[in-house]
């Protein structure tokens, strides 16, 4: 039999392996449950302040034992009630006797439970993703004005392509990563508060506690949104928000995992032509089986992270698909985790991209190698047009550069040997008007466009004013426990 300790049990790599402390308390049951206590507290508040017999004593009791949960008692009354939030009521209650009357007077379970969720989305994308994404985005921002006029060969369909510069190609992974700051930014600022609207979204409850007052009911839904930190809340809801509010959120962070994906790839694409490297560690181990090798597992880990958190992006589409008329409750197994395990893998693969980044390492030299290779074959349109200039006629220099090119090509591919198309060009005595600007020809910087420009601009216009709040929180390093 299985010795009962924590090893015991399947446990989410998630929160057991990768997530930081302070996200893995951010959705953690002490979190959730401490602020349904403080939403009744809200409600107690204002209720009373309308004019409802609420003590003052009933809310001190209440704020006393706000924190103090007694998880043992609650998860036995919901074996008991089958249902999480009375078993918590009943529970505050036990501790609370003076206020247990007036505790979650008026209100249903979305009361406590959806608006938990949009504190807890505000609070998370606003204190942790988007500042997570800030300091990548500064490393990242670094490291692309420095390599900005670095030339390097382009890839398109991974085959060898024009020039560009490392640090052009960091500004695409950023601009993508601008995107999904502007993302977070529209999700989080179009969240609002569900509010104060009873069964089924009417209302009814709190219009027959202030006795068909309508002013007061308005008036205790602005109030308790204002406790809770929201400037709204939604008009109109059935028994919960629109489970819309959910994709909305969620798919600014599917988003974020396909751009993480994307550079990510890039980075191993790139480690094999030995021309980038993420950070290696002294003592890390590439293989079991090959010590010889630096695996790129930090890339590979949020590829594949980035993956699950794409998937999750299905459960809530398909949440608010299914929801029958005001409320149907086979949303709620789901969420409990789509929601959380959404939040906690954009934080890892964001914390694990960070530490990349804060340690990318370059080679020069191999860059340098591997253009010497392609450039001869990229720098022929340029010879054509020097020697017309030089009063040669351009098609039988464009026959004479096919015919050396295909030749150079057999070497490099039937023979294995490096491109000598160059050497070729300067033992053809048709070539000698332009022998002496062949090296001027084949300067990498005059391949480049305006790379270093772009990215000048791309900088200056774009990504330091996006990081201009967040400065005083930029100089945060990351050390990977695993």
């Amino acid at each position: 039999m299985a010795l009962a300790d924590e090893f015991s049990k399947y446990r989410s790599p998630l929160v057991s392996r990768y997530a930081s402390k302070e996200m893995a308390f951010n959705f953690s049951d002490r979190k959730k449950f401490s602020t349904w206590r403080k939403l009744w507290i809200y409600l107690a508040q204002a209720e009373k302040a309308l004019g409802l017999p609420i003590t003052d004593a009933q809310i001190a009791e209440m704020e006393t034992h706000a924190e103090d949960i007694d998880f043992s008692m609650a998860a036995d009354e919901e074996r008991k009630l089958r249902h999480d939030v009375m078993a918590h009521v009943h529970t505050f209650a036990h501790y609370c006797p003076t206020a247990a009357p007036i505790i979650h007077l008026g209100a249903t379970s979305c009361y406590v439970g959806d608006n938990t969720v949009t504190k807890c989305f505000k609070f998370t994308i606003s204190e942790y993703i988007k500042i997570s994404l800030a300091r990548v985005l500064d490393r990242l921002a670094n490291f692309a004005e420095k390599y900005a006029d670095l030339p390097t060969l382009g890839f398109t369909h991974y085959q060898p392509a024009q020039l560009t510069t490392v640090g052009k190609r960091a500004s695409l992974w950023l601009q993508d990563l601008c995107m999904d700051m502007r993302n977070l930014e529209r999700a989080r600022d179009d969240l609002r508060f569900r509010g104060v609207k009873g069964t089924t979204g009417t209302q009814a409850s709190f219009l027959q506690l202030f006795q068909g007052d309508h002013d007061k009911v308005e008036e205790l839904d602005r109030m308790v949104t204002e406790k809770a930190g929201f400037k709204k809340a939604y008009l109109v809801t059935g028994q919960t928000y629109s489970r819309k509010v959910d994709i909305d959120c969620l798919s600014s962070l599917a988003s974020l995992g396909s751009t993480v994906h994307k550079i990510c790839t890039d980075i191993r694409l790139l480690a094999n032509l030995k021309e980038i490297e993420e950070p290696f560690e002294k003592e890390q181990i590439g293989s079991s089986a090959m010590p010889y090798k630096r695996n790129p597992m930090r890339a590979e880990r949020c590829c594949s992270l980035a993956r699950h958190l794409v998937a999750l992006m299905a459960d809530p589409l398909q949440t608010a698909a299914v929801q029958w008329l005001e409320r149907t409750l086979d949303d709620s197994a789901n969420r409990r985790i789509s929601l959380p395990e959404s939040f906690l893998t954009a934080d890892i693969i964001l914390s694990t991209l960070q530490n990349i980044t804060e340690g990318l390492v370059v080679y020069p030299k191999v860059i340098e190698r591997h253009i010497r290779h392609e450039l001869p074959f990229m720098a022929t349109e340029n010879i054509i047009m020097a020697m017309v200039k030089a009063g040669g006629n351009r098609q039988d220099c464009h026959e004479k550069i096919r015919v050396l090119s295909q030749e150079a090509a057999a070497v490099v591919k039937q023979e294995g040997g490096d491109n000598d198309l160059l050497a070729r060009v300067k033992r053809d005595p048709y070539f000698t008007p332009i022998l002496g600007q062949l090296d001027d020809l084949l300067d990498p910087t005059t391949f480049i466009g305006r790379a270093p420009q772009q990215v000048s601009r791309f900088l200056s216009e774009e990504v330091h004013p996006l990081l201009e709040p967040y400065k005083a929180k930029l100089n945060v390093k990351i050390d990977l426990e695993l």
